[in-house]
This record gives C-alpha cells, structure tokens and sequence, in this order.
C-alpha cells in the first residue's frame, strides 16, 4: 500500500470514528445535545481534529442522514432483483429496509425524529407528492401498481398505501430498538408476521392463511 493510500485510508477512518461519535450521542441524548466539543469528547481528540474533516455540526448531521439512506435505498433496490411477482418484492422490500434499519439503530434514530429542514429533505415521506421526491416510497408504490394493475387505483390511493406501509414498519422498527433486549426468536417472529399478514392486509391483499381472506 502506497503512502498516499494509506493517507486516505486513515482519513476515511477517522471521519467514521467521528460519524459513529455522532450518532451515538445523537441516539442517548438527542440531537439538540449533539455538538463538535461532545465529539471531540468521546473520541478523545480536539475539536480542531474534527474540524479538519468537517465543517460544522450540520455538515456531520447531513452526511449521517446521507449515509443512512443510501444504505435504505441500496436495501430496497436489492429487492428488484429478488422475484419477478410483485408481492415478493413489496415483501422481500419492506424485510429488507427493517433489517437494514435495525442494523444501523443510532443513525437510523437519528433520521427519522429529527424535524430539521436538512434531514427532512432525506426522510420527509407523508406529504402529497411525496413519492416523486422520496425514492423509497416511489419504489414501494412501483409494487404496489404492479400488484393492482388488474384493477388499477389511483395515483394518490396508492400513495397513500406505502405511505402507511411507511408509517407502520416506523413504528416496528422503533420499538425493536427500544426493546434492544428481545430475544431474537421473537424479534424475528414479529418480522415475520409484520411482513407475511401486516405489510399484505394494508396492502389491500388478501391470502387464504387469512381469517375469510382469499389469494390475490
């Protein structure tokens, strides 16, 4: 390895140390506690270092939100690949972007209760429109076309649909990190169920293992 690669190497190191610093403070005490001293605090380094790789505070909390919700995007964009039935996707989609989000609960957190206009550009999902701006809702609302193209609804009943998908997995997601102490069985047990019956009913889908239901 070259002098310059490890250079880099180091460099991207140390902006993770402060990212992972970040969201761990903003998870305990909320981002209105999050500043460049307590950084530099919990990393044991002067807040000059800090600033050597960011500029401010804002420039730490729109790179956390950043990286965040590629991860997010990346997870549902492996669910195109996963089947060709739309069902699956919508399935495969909404398990993926829970077992994304519960492998990254800090910055996760961190995303989803912060009201600032910078962070809202990335998870702002319950508005009008919403799904020409938010790439994770236009992916669930392309699913969910699909698997009422026979009896198509319209444009805003759709959205409306993934935007209460959207709610619903919010709220499993922060409570799986509230309870961080659940047994995995039974983590993966409400998953299972959130996914296989919830996540199908909101849907607008109907299976036989379903009180009365009947296969779409």
């Amino acid at each position: 390895m070259s002098l310059e690669e490890r250079r880099e190497r180091e460099k991207e190191e140390m902006r993770k140390l402060i990212l992972d610093a970040a969201a761990e403070i903003i998870f305990l005490d909320g981002i209105d506690k999050l500043s460049i001293r307590k950084i530099a605090e919990r990393i044991e380094y002067s807040p000059s270092i800090i600033y050597h790789y960011f500029n401010n505070k804002d420039n730490i909390l729109n790179q956390l939100m950043s990286n965040a919700y590629q991860k997010i995007i990346t997870a549902l964009s492996s669910a195109k690949l996963s089947s060709d039935h739309p069902v699956e996707r919508l399935k495969d989609a909404t398990r993926n972007y829970i077992e994304t989000a519960l492998s990254m609960p800090n910055e996760y957190n961190a995303a989803q209760l912060n009201s600032s206009p910078d962070v809202l550009k990335y998870t702002a999902s319950l508005f009008r429109g919403a799904t020409n701006k938010n790439p994770a809702l236009a992916f669930l609302c392309d699913c969910l076309k699909d698997i009422h193209k026979n009896a198509p609804r319209s444009e805003s009943e759709i959205e409306l649909m993934a935007q209460m998908i959207v709610i619903a997995a919010f709220g499993l997601i922060m409570r799986l990190n509230v309870e961080a102490e659940l047994e995995e069985k039974q983590k993966y047990r409400l998953i299972d169920h959130f996914v296989n019956v919830t996540i199908l009913q909101m849907a607008g889908i109907y299976t036989n293992n379903m009180p009365g239901g009947k296969s779409i």
